[in-house]
This record gives C-alpha cells, structure tokens and sequence, in this order.
C-alpha cells in the first residue's frame, strides 16, 4: 500500500495519475496546503521542504519502509518499482528522463511563476506576468514541436505525460492553445483516458477558487507563514 500525501494541485495530480494508470492501492493522506499541514513535524519528517506531494511505500524493496518527496522522484520510483511507463532500454528510458525533468525545471516552475503573478499577485506586475507568461508559451511551442509526429511525448505513453499534462490542464486559459493544435490534441487524448479523469478527481470537492483564499491561507502560501523559519 503506497501512503500518498497529496493535495489537488497538477504536482499532486501527477501522482494520483500514475497510481490510477498503473492500478496500484494507494491510500490518500489530505495535505491541506491552505491551512498549513505541510508545516506540521510529521509531514517535514516526510517531506522536508514542506512541500506536497510525497509518499511513504511500506512495502518498498528489502523490505524496510521508505518515504520519497518531490513529483519527479516519485514518478521515476514508483515507474521501476511497478515496471511501468519507464522504458527499460536506456534510449528510451532517457528519452522519457529528459522530458520529465523539462517539466521539472522549466513547465513546473515557468507555469507556477505565470499562474502566480496573473492570478495571486496583490498587485499587477506587468514584467513579472509578461516574462513568465512568454515563457510558458515558448515552452508549449516546444511541446507542439515535440507532439508533431507522435501521440505521446516520448513516444509511448510515458511518465513524461503524466509530468507535463497536470500543469498544461491546470493552465489552459493562461498559456491558450490558439497557435499549438498538437498539444491541444494531445491534452483531449490525456483528458479521455478514465484512470487521468479518476486521477484528477482525487479530492476535487476540497478544491478553492482563487477569489475565495483567505488573507491567513494567502499568507500560509505566499507570505510570512511560508517562510517562517523552522
């Protein structure tokens, strides 16, 4: 049984995606980000740049329990144990590797920065949106380039996808998919597969709209709670 410490977030739905496709028992541990949970001793233990998502696999290989934190750890980790969406072959096993860690260092955090500063900001700042948002959409050119003469990023389906898609889905209306047809495509062919429909509803209902953040949650995320020294 894998404990995944999650909250609905496109990093945490990277994780609820891959344990639905591959059909592995997983138990939900809610971290609500809103209300400081990824503060508490138990989840640092777990996770110590207090950030969600993370597991902890009691059943992990000789036998003794291990708990891994950040998205793209987890993704490879739970890719080898299960033999799963990882090619064996080293062509294209770093095929699939490069492309995560695209999303890891540049869709992941290029999105984040754009989401942030278009829809959390206390007050515009026009640099901040324009650098951030051209960015992410530079990066979707190179998606689109990329999904030119394939279905899936690395050719088969991959935890690459399961990587990029969470954060595409999540920022539709900001990155547009006026002038990218390939990455639209693709985000309709990920969205109709049932295990990513069963991986995004993994506690949809707890979900907040951004108009209904509290000034005590926006400080927990963005603000003097989040870099309180601990």
């Amino acid at each position: 049984m894998i404990d995944l410490y999650y909250w609905p977030t496109p990093n945490g739905w990277k994780i609820s995606i891959f344990l639905e496709e591959a059909g592995v028992p997983y138990r939900v541990v809610p971290v609500d980000i809103g209300h400081g949970e990824q503060f508490t001793e138990e989840f640092l233990k777990i996770s110590p740049n207090n950030r969600m998502p993370a597991i902890v696999d009691s059943d992990a290989p000789g036998g003794k329990p291990i708990s891994i934190f950040e998205s793209g750890a987890i993704l490879i980790y739970l890719a080898e144990k299960y033999g799963q969406f990882l090619p064996k072959d080293p062509h294209g096993r770093y095929e699939t590797i490069q492309w995560l860690m695209w999303q890891m260092g540049g869709v992941g955090p290029m999105f984040g920065q754009a989401g942030h500063f278009t829809r959390y900001a206390p007050e515009p700042i026009p640099y901040a949106v324009d650098r951030y948002t051209k960015e992410s959409r530079r990066l979707m050119r190179v998606l689109d380039k990329r999904l030119a003469d394939r279905k899936f990023v690395a050719g088969e389906y991959s935890i690459a996808d399961m990587a990029i898609f969470p954060w595409v889905h999540a920022l539709e209306k900001l990155v547009g998919f006026e002038d990218v047809a390939n990455v639209r495509d693709w985000v309709d062919r990920q969205r109709a597969r049932p295990a990513v429909q069963k991986g995004l509803a993994v506690l949809e209902e707890r979900r907040r709209p951004v108009a209904e953040l509290s000034a005590e949650a926006r400080s927990i995320l963005f603000g003097d709670q989040q870099f309180a020294k601990r």
